[in-house]
């Protein structure tokens, strides 16, 4: 009679644990990898949002290289990794809960690059969930560098507009080139050049960064010149895209406008922004420090055994990962279920303020840009005393607020084509009820100028802080509340050499404000 027995059966002890361990890892990593899918599918919206905005702008076009290379960063860890024992971590799961959170007041709020950081983020909260710390570590850079894919920069435009104006001007007038500035337009004796949002120089930053971060990980294993790779790949474009602009103009200017003014004027720009991104790297390579051989530590079952996890709980925290994960999109399609709104038509209409009277014959100066179909009224009002300028009041209410139709949406074009911005910040007024905030800005147009004040009022509360009208609406929506909102927009146009008349627009609104409050009070609105 003879006895078959099991091939593991016949192994040493140390060599059934290394067979154990290497099931129990490879069952832990597939558990990930199924997980991150299902992530993935979850929040499809959110991610293709982002392939959208990949595609669509050259800014953000490095998204593409983001995720396989990262993918190919982890790839190279795969040695170490499975020599890892899986240690599936509460704090994972917490992390997860949060984001989950964080995704769907964004979600409510129709603020997409929240959404796209908090789905991005749950992919290294998963890793951490299911696999533990020692992974995480052993990935941070892969990890983090997906967050690179995420579309965001567009807030630094301005910034970055004002800056390479402000130096190309200066090095012109460094050169005894005469020039005046108007904001980001300047003129020379030759002609008129005018910095834009493709000659801000966030293209050159952010792929700067992205190459910069993976340059510094691939040849320097200390922090420190990670770090210092990392901030010349932040310093260095900007300083060169104002050199670049300078080095245009002065073309431009040298050869009476007849170089750098069409499409060589971007052929130009990226040569030179190679060139520039040639020599940073170049220079860094003269400091370069290879990581020194790490061997695959070998398997100890003594010390890896006891700090293994068992594979019921990497299931277990698997199962926890899938549903946190999926019970956020439930939630927003609750919260989305009445998004089509079926109220009736609404013709707003106020009556004039107190002391003051609408002029029936004036045309705008200006149209505010809006998205959607909102309720609109505008009117032009003079004191009924005659002193002043008169003042515009243009109001934009919203009975339902959904995606590129609510207060707060991009705009290409946020001023128009005709005006262009001078000025902007938040001013303190002191009205009858109190002290509020108004988003002031200052509109030019040759010599003509807007002072424009600007005010949001969004579940009752009137504020120019944006991030409380999102925080409102995604409350007013997650809780079935009215999420109503209207813009209120109040302007005066005046010369350039005169002061701006901000007295007569706190006069207007101290007069006009409660009868808009409680005109908007009134309106019908949905839950």
């Amino acid at each position: 009679m003879s006895v078959q027995l099991d091939p593991v059966a016949r192994l040493p002890d140390a060599a059934v644990w290394r067979h154990g361990h290497a099931q129990g890892q490879q069952q832990a990593l597939l558990l990930l990898l199924l997980a991150l899918a299902a992530i993935v599918l979850l929040y499809h919206a959110t991610f293709w949002s982002m392939v959208e905005l990949w595609s669509r702008s050259q800014t953000f076009a490095h998204g593409f290289l983001i995720v396989p290379i990262s993918c190919w960063l982890a790839w190279r860890q795969r040695a170490r990794l499975a020599a890892l024992a899986p240690q599936p971590s509460r704090p994972g799961l917490l992390l997860l809960g949060v984001l989950g959170l964080a995704w769907l007041l964004a979600d409510a709020a129709n603020v997409p690059v929240v959404e796209q950081y908090a789905a991005t983020a749950m992919l290294p909260a998963c890793v951490l969930a299911i696999l533990g710390p020692p992974a995480v570590r052993l990935l941070a850079f892969p990890l983090a560098y997906l967050f690179l894919a995420v579309p965001f920069g567009e807030v630094f435009l301005e910034p970055l507009i004002d800056f390479t104006a402000a130096f190309t001007v200066t090095a012109l007038q460094w050169t005894g080139v005469p020039v005046f500035r108007d904001g980001s337009n300047f003129s020379l004796p030759t002609g008129n050049w005018s910095v834009v949002e493709a000659c801000s120089g966030l293209r050159y930053l952010i792929a700067a960064l992205a190459l910069g971060a993976l340059y510094a990980h691939v040849n320097f294993h200390s922090a420190r010149r990670r770090l210092a790779v990392m901030a010349a790949a932040l310093l260095v474009p900007i300083l060169a895209n104002g050199v670049r602009a300078y080095l245009i103009v002065m073309l431009g200017h040298l050869s009476d406008m007849r170089l750098a003014v069409g499409i060589d004027h971007l052929i130009y720009g990226w040569l030179f922004f190679g060139l520039v991104a040639l020599l940073l790297f170049w220079l860094a390579a003269r400091w370069r420090e290879l990581p020194p051989a790490r061997a695959v530590p070998p398997a100890r079952p003594a010390r890896l055994g006891a700090a293994a996890a068992s594979p019921r709980a990497v299931v277990r925290a698997s199962v926890a990962c899938l549903l946190l994960a999926a019970v956020w999109p439930v939630l927003a399609l609750a919260s989305h279920r009445d998004d089509a709104p079926k109220l009736p038509a609404v013709v707003l209409a106020l009556p004039d303020p107190p002391a003051w009277h609408r002029l029936h014959d004036a045309p705008p100066a200006w149209q505010a840009p809006y998205a959607g179909t909102p309720a609109r009224f505008a009117a032009t009002y003079a004191r009924q005393d005659g002193d002043g300028a008169p003042v515009q009041l243009q109001l934009h209410w919203y009975a339902r607020q959904a995606r590129d139709a609510e207060l707060l949406t991009h705009q290409a074009s946020p001023y128009g084509a005709r005006w262009m911005p001078l000025a902007q910040g938040v001013r303190h007024v002191n009205l009858s009820g109190g002290q509020i905030g108004v988003r002031e800005s200052v509109l030019a147009h040759g010599g003509e100028r807007l002072l424009v004040w600007r005010v949001y009022r969004q579940g009752g509360v009137v504020t120019a802080r944006p991030v409380l009208v999102k925080l409102l609406l995604a409350q007013a929506k997650l809780l079935g509340r009215r999420q109503d909102g209207a813009d209120i927009i109040v302007f005066a146009a005046y010369d350039e050499l005169a002061p701006p008349p901000r007295a007569q627009l706190q006069a207007f609104m101290r007069a006009a404000l409660p009868v808009i409050e409680q005109r908007l009070q009134e309106l019908p609105h949905g839950p």
